[in-house]
């Protein structure tokens, strides 16, 4: 017998329709490797309808007042968490997540987000009014950028949807945001929750491939363009958004280093970095993917992690007791893999190393010694559930290796000398540093990087901001 799978529809300009040349795509929950649900595979069509419902709606959110914007954004709230159980089990279904992982890690920062960019609406302020030049006044205004497009990924469709959408409609503007081809079930969702709440065309879900975010970034409707995704395709979009100048905010790639001193608490460091470098499967920007530890406690900590690593539990979205669920898709699941088939001989697997069951695309957890700075798995971002470890001798060779990539997003020392880690946070290239932790984000504090992670923040005052323009109006005393 055949299941009769899902059909998933964009959401354009307040209705939901399939695409307008009929081209689907099959959705597969990758906790099984079976499809479940057909979803759009949008044309240029259905780029220009999206865009267009957007610029239609622009100018009458644009005037709403920032206090209307806040009651629209925490009425959003309210109603994803009132209806946060569907949620979870769509974005479960969506990546193959731990169900109580989702629920209790994922949907209630979500929902405090919005929360966050509803005050946020309310705050649009320029610097104060003055005279800067005699019998003449000078205002500074920041109005909303206009109609956006966003590209989201698979790695977290239903939060990093709500990082795009949220600060975009607080300040103003109309969106047209695109989930990942693989990952459209919690967006479309969203859509249906919200569906009540905005005026038609405000927010827009198309849903697609490659292609069809291509057309939404080259298409001349947008003032801007927003993607978090890899290095690739953010180079890709900010050389399509170049050729009409559009605004592009990047959020990219990572490779974080968890830089551990000998003076570190060794038990706290090792259940903190192994969390946060499996949670998701590593697939996570911020991951503490790359420790580097010193040379007297390494041998110590390789031990003490690679025990952490075989303790830890993949598995189904309803077993309580797994920490991380399935890779995304069978080209992550073969790209994680060659990336230890490919190892050094140098190169040591201490724990994991290995495909875990035969249905769906899990992996196990991997801690990988014995490396060196230009090894391919030091460089590259594996986006998998793999830690790897190197020794350092001194603090100047601890920045050197942090430093020594492309990639600048995220970062972590461990320590308990307090000069030690101002002095690394200092130095370290990287948009954020944590101490003696790794991983945890609050909506008040921004989340970005520098180098090949791209530039731009989400999150926070600064997030908010990327998502205005900013005006000077001067006006004569004289009248």
């Amino acid at each position: 017998m055949t299941t009769e799978l899902r059909r998933l529809r964009n959401y354009i300009g307040g209705e939901f329709k399939d695409a307008a040349d009929g081209r689907t795509t099959e959705v597969v929950n990758p906790a099984t490797g079976e499809a479940y649900a057909t979803a759009p595979l949008s044309g240029q069509a259905d780029v220009d309808a999206a865009m267009a419902a957007a610029a239609a709606a622009f100018p009458g959110w644009r005037d709403t007042t920032p206090s209307d914007r806040q009651k629209a954004l925490l009425k959003i709230a309210d109603a994803f968490e009132a209806r946060a159980d569907e949620l979870v089990a769509a974005e479960s279904e969506n990546t193959g997540k731990p169900l109580g992982l989702t629920a209790s890690e994922e949907l209630p920062p979500m929902v405090d987000q919005i929360r966050f960019f509803a005050g946020a609406a309310r705050l649009l302020e320029g610097r104060s009014a003055g005279e800067y030049m005699d019998g003449m006044t000078s205002i500074i205004r920041r109005e909303p950028v206009g109609v956006v497009a966003q590209v989201a990924p698979w790695n977290y469709p239903m939060m990093m949807a709500v990082w795009k959408f949220a600060p975009a409609i607080a300040a103003g503007n109309t969106v047209v945001l695109k989930p990942s081809d693989t990952t459209p079930a919690s967006t479309v969702l969203m859509a249906e929750i919200i569906d009540s709440i905005l005026p038609k065309g405000v927010f827009n879900v198309v849903c697609g491939d490659r292609e069809t975010g291509k057309a939404m970034v080259e298409h001349n409707t947008p003032a801007m363009a927003s993607i978090t995704g890899s290095v690739r395709a953010g180079m890709q979009v900010a050389e399509s958004a170049s050729k009409d100048v559009k605004r592009v905010h990047l959020e990219l790639g990572g490779k974080a280093p968890a830089v551990v001193f000998e003076d570190a608490d060794i038990a706290k460091a090792v259940e903190d970095i192994a969390v946060a470098g499996y949670f998701n499967a590593g697939q996570d920007c911020t991951a503490a993917c790359r420790v580097l530890v010193h040379e007297s406690i390494h041998d110590e900590f390789v031990t003490a992690l690679a025990k952490a690593a075989a303790d830890t539990k993949t598995g189904q979205p309803d077993d309580e007791d797994v920490l991380f669920g399935p890779l995304n898709n069978p080209n992550q699941l073969k790209q994680v893999a060659g990336f230890i088939e490919r190892l050094p001989a140098h190169a040591k697997v201490e724990a994991g190393g290995h495909q875990v069951g035969e249905k769906g695309y899990f992996y196990a957890p991997t801690v990988v010694s014995g490396l060196k700075q230009d090894d391919e798995i030091i460089q590259n971002e594996v986006f998998g559930p793999v830690i790897t470890v190197q020794s350092f001798s001194d603090e100047s060779q601890a920045l050197e290796y942090a430093n020594g990539v492309e990639f600048a997003l995220a970062s972590s020392v461990w320590t308990k000398d307090h000069g030690r880690a101002m002095r690394m946070s200092k130095n370290l290239d990287f948009g954020c540093v944590w101490i003696n932790t790794h991983i945890p984000l609050v909506a008040e504090m921004p989340h970005g990087g520098f180098k090949k992670s791209g530039y731009g923040k989400d999150l926070s005052a600064y997030g908010f901001e990327d998502y205005t323009r900013i005006k000077h109006v001067m006006t004569s005393l004289d009248g």
